[in-house]
């Protein structure tokens, strides 16, 4: 029937907004504003356009605009949560944490469940440095989500069957397994002046770090990836992501970020953990694509024994010396892969390969293009690759 009237009544207000609610959702920005803006000429009165317009422009990058349509939206209905929520949101993206936190708190108060200002919030508070605090918010997050969508590609029913038969062996049926904080340090801090004075005079911005973590954190991470109920986002390539706001919030995910942080103070600066991440591979499939982040300096680092690697001198990351242009949105940056070979091409970039290695971190400067090299891996479930990905600050630009 919308779609009917879509056609019959495309003057009608109830249905230009569906109309553009539904172009949003296709990436369709630019119709989809055009659509909000046609509405509320009509009928500045109405709350929800003004919310929806308010969403929109903060996803293509108009903070500044989204904020001034959300104010409006607030104007006529302060307790709205859905729109405390976005302000939140537009807040943090401007940097301005204080009032996103203020924003967040009073949309929580009025609803205390409301998933995307408990995420939104996660991610303020991580960048106020308050992580033990973030991640609280995260794993309520996958608390309220409950269970994920069933399997949508062979190689995640494959991983979830494996899983599950893993966790049988450990006798565990809590949905995390391990991942408490430690009573001692989670990494080695030996590795401190070598580091600074390679980051230092490196150019690009490289450097890789062996025996990141300390022996307990690397088992205590290994069997928290393993037995966790946290990897709900599949790609067709053949691997799966945990995110925050599936339950990958673990305490001692906190404790690496802050030591990190602590140890090299050079390299992170100002810089305060802006989001993170965990990718886990099947034996052979396609790991990640070309692509750059958007933040200041990425930490990778990988957890599977080397024994699982059927390649020593493969199976890491393939890192070109060349930044994506500060132009680009992320969009470009981090999904067109023909531009980016394009770009690279054409700029005579050189590849940097950095071997697999268990318990080895490199840390980088995001803007740079990357991928996952390729993966040969032995069978089994412990032997599928890890990595855990930390992304710090912002992206200049």
């Amino acid at each position: 029937m919308r779609f009917r009237l879509l056609a019959a009544r495309p003057d009608d207000i109830g249905v230009q907004h569906y109309r553009a609610n539904m172009l949003r959702q296709l990436k369709r920005s630019d119709q989809a504003l055009a659509d909000y803006d046609a509405v509320l000429a009509a009928r500045p009165d109405l709350v929800e356009p003004w919310t929806n317009r308010g969403a929109l422009l903060s996803e293509m990058g108009r903070h500044d605009e989204a904020l001034v349509s959300l104010d409006r939206a607030l104007a006529l209905e302060p307790d709205l949560v859905a729109a405390l929520s976005n302000r939140g949101f537009t807040l943090r993206e401007l940097g301005r944490f204080d009032e996103a936190l203020e924003a967040l708190n009073r949309a929580l108060a009025l609803a205390p469940d409301y998933i995307p200002a408990l995420a939104h919030r996660g991610k303020v508070l991580s960048e106020m440095n308050r992580l033990e605090d973030s991640f609280l918010d995260f794993r309520q997050v996958a608390e309220l989500s409950g269970k994920p969508a069933p399997a949508k590609f062979p190689h995640q029913a494959a991983h979830d069957r494996q899983q599950q038969e893993w966790r049988a062996t450990q006798g565990g049926t809590a949905r995390y397994l391990g991942g408490e904080r430690l009573n001692g340090p989670a990494i080695n801090l030996h590795n401190e002046p070598a580091v600074t004075r390679d980051w230092r005079a490196s150019d690009p911005r490289i450097v890789v770090i062996d025996d990141l973590l300390t022996a307990e954190a690397l088992e205590e991470l290994r069997r928290y990836c393993r037995g966790s109920d946290v990897w709900h986002t599949a790609y067709a390539q053949g691997y799966l992501g945990a995110f925050p706001e599936s339950g990958f919030a673990a305490p001692l995910l906190a404790q690496v970020a802050e030591e990190l942080s602590a140890a090299f103070p050079e390299i992170f600066a100002d810089h305060p953990l802006r989001y993170h991440w965990a990718f886990k591979y099947d034996s052979s499939l396609d790991g990640i694509g070309i692509h750059a982040d958007e933040a200041a300096v990425n930490v990778n680092f990988w957890i599977t024994p080397d024994e699982a690697n059927l390649d020593p001198e493969g199976g890491g990351l393939v890192i070109w010396d060349k930044e994506a242009p500060l132009e680009w949105d992320f969009a470009k940056f981090n999904a067109d892969e023909s531009a980016a070979y394009d770009f690279l091409a054409q700029n005579g970039a050189r590849e940097i390969r950095v071997p697999y290695r268990a318990n080895r971190a490199v840390i980088f400067d995001s803007n740079l293009f990357h991928k996952t090299d390729k993966i040969s891996f032995a069978p089994g479930y412990e032997n599928r690759r890890i990595n855990i990905t930390m992304l710090y600050g912002r992206r200049r630009g």
